[in-house]
């Protein structure tokens, strides 16, 4: 008996798995996994999308629980904490997602055009059928090609907006402004620099004596928020390149790869390895 058939792609899906396998990724992250893992406690430092092209991805963020399959627009607010599951396709043994991040350009566009009131009555993760915004994320993905950046962020302004219209106006509310958020976005410009805080006086423009204060206000200290900001850098990288755990370790700052590996399951639940790209 053979075996049965996958459905058909949609425009959509095979326009996007073409683009990633031409593109150079430099307006969207390609995710990738070899293996089934799971992450715990992923911060989402702003607003963005997610769309699964190959495998399947479980989701619980709070008291939510969703499973995106290829086909589904996954919406995650700014400040969200998820806990993940990615599960490769059974049949080329390949977990791949494309990560839209809605830059401060895009939102701001949508914030003036939609000119109404923002509700927040939307959860912090949804699942919304791809289909409805084939032609946004087909306009988006050849501007991408065309290497057109205002045509791009034109696409996904009218996708951010249409998603508006269907009630997650919360993509729109922007997080509250905080001390550790301007350290972690310092740190992941050059996450590998030998960091003190003498930097972060400088470039935020406050004395040492504030700079703890504001982290101590915000439940946290100096150096827990940059080990947080390279690991984050970390799990970016383990999911889009093919780099040995060793060559990340180095790239985030840390000159010891057993180190790292501790710091990072202790972090995320998972040794690095276990996501299977290296």
């Amino acid at each position: 008996m053979s075996p049965p058939k996958e459905p058909a792609l949609t425009p959509e899906l095979a326009r996007l798995l073409r683009m990633v396998d031409s593109g150079d990724g430099s307006a969207f992250a390609c995710i990738t996994a070899r293996r089934e893992h799971g992450v715990k406690s992923v911060d989402v430092e702003r607003s963005q999308l997610a769309i699964v092209l190959r495998g399947t991805k479980s989701v619980r963020c709070g008291q939510q629980r969703l499973n995106y399959q290829p086909g589904d627009l996954f919406v995650m607010t700014a400040g969200c904490r998820l806990d993940v599951v990615n599960r490769p396709d059974s049949s080329d043994g390949r977990y791949l997602t494309v990560a839209i991040p809605l830059c401060e350009e895009v939102l701001t566009a949508a914030r003036l055009l939609w000119g109404h009131p923002i509700q927040q009555t939307a959860p912090a993760i949804s699942k919304v059928p791809l289909d409805g915004f084939a032609d946004e994320i087909l306009a988006w993905a050849d501007a991408v090609d065309e290497q057109h950046d205002a045509a791009a962020r034109l696409a996904l302004t009218s996708l951010t907006i249409h998603l508006c219209r269907l009630g997650y106006t919360t993509l729109l509310i922007p997080p509250a402004p905080s001390t550790k958020d301007r350290v972690r976005a310092l740190v992941a410009r050059h996450p590998e620099r030998e960091w003190r805080s003498s930097d972060f006086e400088r470039e935020l423009g406050m004395s040492g004596a504030t700079l703890r204060r504001r982290l101590v206000e915000e439940q946290t200290c100096l150096r827990d928020v940059i080990s947080d900001a390279r690991l984050a850098c970390a799990l970016d990288l383990l999911y889009t390149t093919r780099w040995p755990v060793k060559t990340v370790a180095d790239k985030v700052g840390y000159q010891s790869a057993p180190n790292f590996v501790r710091r990072f399951k202790h972090r995320y639940g998972l040794e690095p390895s276990q996501i299977g790209n290296t």
